[in-house]
């Protein structure tokens, strides 16, 4: 960042600040907040999750690349409370399923009464379990896919699984989405951080799968420095 941008009318500003700001703007004009999203944020911070829900504008981004996509099946790895749920649920037609994925039955508990709130109960179902195992099953259910477009925002450690599970279970023109695969720039160097080692072997996985065009793009906002993966199944 050069320093004619980190500036401002009273000297230099720090970055994260400077994205912060950024964000808040873009939000108050093209993110306006509602009940089920505010509501679904306060109920996790009252169960004390963790803060680490994308930021709204990241939400907003999701349900417009579901929108435009046509997307009337997604499958989601990570719940959380259930807050870029809300945002993929919505953007479903009528008929459309979405099926979450989260290792924490506490987590998904939050997540379910949060989705209830927000009216998209009949739309979108939490299952709970570790997401490799419960993926399998999923796979042997009839009618189960294929997915339309998938939302990878788990343990980092099994990225590259999620994603050879997110190929078995989709179709030509599926899309992959995959966050926080920067680390803070950590992945361009070999790491002893499990999230680091894992994400480097799922780009590295990819990059030798014929079926998969993917590229990252980098972000930085309210959640710091990182991005996200976008891989598009080929023909």
């Amino acid at each position: 960042m050069t320093e004619e941008y980190r500036q401002d009318s009273h000297g230099p500003q720090d970055p994260q600040d400077l994205w912060n700001a950024v964000d808040d703007y873009v939000n108050e004009r093209l993110v306006p907040a509602d009940e089920g999203l505010t509501g679904a944020l306060a109920a996790s911070d009252a169960a004390g999750l963790p803060a680490i829900a994308v930021a709204p504008n990241q939400g907003k981004f999701l349900h417009l690349l579901a929108a435009s996509l046509g997307a009337r099946r997604v499958l989601e790895i990570g719940t959380l409370g259930g807050y870029s749920t809300i945002w993929l649920a919505r953007a479903l037609p009528a008929g459309g399923r979405l099926i979450s994925l989260e290792y924490s039955e506490r987590h998904a508990e939050v997540a379910r009464a949060s989705l209830a709130r927000a009216g998209l109960d009949a739309i979108a179902e939490v299952r709970t379990g570790p997401a490799l195992e419960t993926l399998p099953k999923l796979a042997a259910e009839p009618g189960a896919g294929p997915f339309d477009l998938f939302f990878i925002d788990a343990d980092k450690v099994n990225n590259a699984r999620y994603v050879e599970w997110a190929l078995r279970l989709s179709r030509p023109g599926s899309l992959i989405v995959v966050d926080n695969v920067v680390r803070g720039g950590k992945i361009t160097e070999p790491s002893e951080d499990p999230a680091v080692r894992g994400t480097r072997e799922m780009f590295d996985a990819i990059a030798r799968e014929p079926r998969l065009d993917a590229t990252t793009v980098q972000t930085v906002g309210t959640k710091g420095y990182d991005g996200f993966l976008l891989a598009r199944v080929l023909d």
